[in-house]
């Protein structure tokens, strides 16, 4: 804690924002061996969190005790879920799976991660690690105490590495061999200086880098980039209980960010909640045809954005695909004529239907 407190003591200006990038250097290193647990010797057998990844995305469900976590997944589940029978009943989180425009959608509790988690108490370790691999996280607020909460759960999951609703910095980072610290900024700093870079990377035992900052960057955003274990998840606050408020703050609360009221209890709003969850999913389907059939729109292979080329759908569907496919056809938005010849490397929109020929 006096590192926390010896930060807070510390006044601003030129000297201190080095002083403070440094103890902030020497702060995330403490925190690394949380967020990767160090190797040896396992917890004892069968007391794992790790849940099997099914279906196409996966989102966890972060929230104080009593906020209406488990109200809000057993109903959104039990509208819109596929139950599985799951063998394994050790699990501490039963996952649902929601149907949701055809894809399938795998949601978790995250329990405890809230109570002292990031300290590595309890089975706080194993759900960090689920947490990180979650493609969205919705974080449940009490909509009559959200402020404090939100705070709280945002500054825990910070401190395993995960930065919601962020992009990576923008900063570019190489380590050499020799040729000391290059530093170079295209734009004006406001935090950072080649000082105060060098005495960070210093604290990381780095003396040979190029460090290029391409936007105003702050000491924390070089220490993700450093740590290089950082993961930008996108997040939404579901405020609920929005049965006990006025229709006015209902209002102040549609103009906040990244966020949706809802009843968990009364399954109020749960559409916007999951058109919000498909928009920050930002998954693209594909549907597949047949030769001489109609395209499949009931089970589209669904991708993440980004990851939609000919080849990431061959490889979805089976590793040794590609090396059969000869070219695809494809209608859609992403061509300019219906259908049209592609190769591995083209890529698809939103709804595209593609035909596979093998060779």
């Amino acid at each position: 804690v006096s590192m926390l407190q010896h930060m807070a003591r510390t006044q601003r200006n030129k000297a201190t924002a080095h002083h403070l990038g440094l103890l902030k250097a020497r702060l995330a290193k403490l925190r690394r061996e949380l967020i990767t647990p160090k190797g040896g010797s396992g917890g004892a057998a069968g007391e794992g969190f790790d849940v099997a990844k099914t279906g196409d995305a996966r989102i966890g469900f972060v929230g104080f005790p009593s906020v209406g976590k488990s109200t809000l997944l057993s109903n959104l589940a039990g509208v819109y879920s596929e139950v599985a029978a799951y063998e394994f009943t050790t699990l501490t989180t039963v996952p649902g799976v929601i149907r949701y425009k055809g894809a399938k959608i795998q949601l978790l509790d995250l329990p405890g991660i809230i109570e002292g988690a990031k300290d590595g108490k309890g089975r706080g370790r194993q759900v960090i690690a689920v947490a990180r691999t979650c493609n969205l996280i919705l974080i449940v607020l009490d909509v009559l105490k959200p402020l404090g909460h939100k705070k709280l759960i945002e500054h825990e999951l910070e401190g395993f590495g995960i930065r919601l609703n962020k992009q990576p910095p923008n900063i570019g980072f190489k380590k050499k061999d020799k040729g000391g610290i290059n530093f170079t900024a295209t734009c004006a700093q406001t935090e950072l200086d080649a000082d105060t870079v060098k005495s960070i990377l210093a604290e990381y035992k780095i003396h040979n880098a190029d460090i290029t900052l391409r936007s105003d960057s702050t000491a924390d955003d070089l220490i993700d980039v450093v740590e290089g274990n950082r993961v930008y998840i996108p997040c939404i606050y579901v405020l609920n209980k929005i049965d006990q408020i006025s229709i006015e703050e209902l209002d102040i609360i549609y103009k906040v960010p990244h966020c949706v009221p809802i009843s968990a209890h009364h399954r109020w709003n749960f559409d916007d909640l999951l058109e919000k969850m498909w928009d920050y999913l930002q998954l693209v389907r594909i549907y597949t045809k047949p030769k001489g059939q109609l395209p499949d729109y009931t089970s589209p292979v669904v991708l993440p954005d980004g990851r939609t080329s000919v080849e990431d759908f061959c490889l979805k569907i089976h590793k040794n695909l590609i090396k059969e496919l000869k070219y695809a056809l494809v209608w859609g938005a992403s061509v300019k004529h219906n259908p049209q010849k592609v190769g591995k490397d083209h890529v698809m929109d939103d709804e595209d239907v593609i035909q596979l020929v093998k060779k």
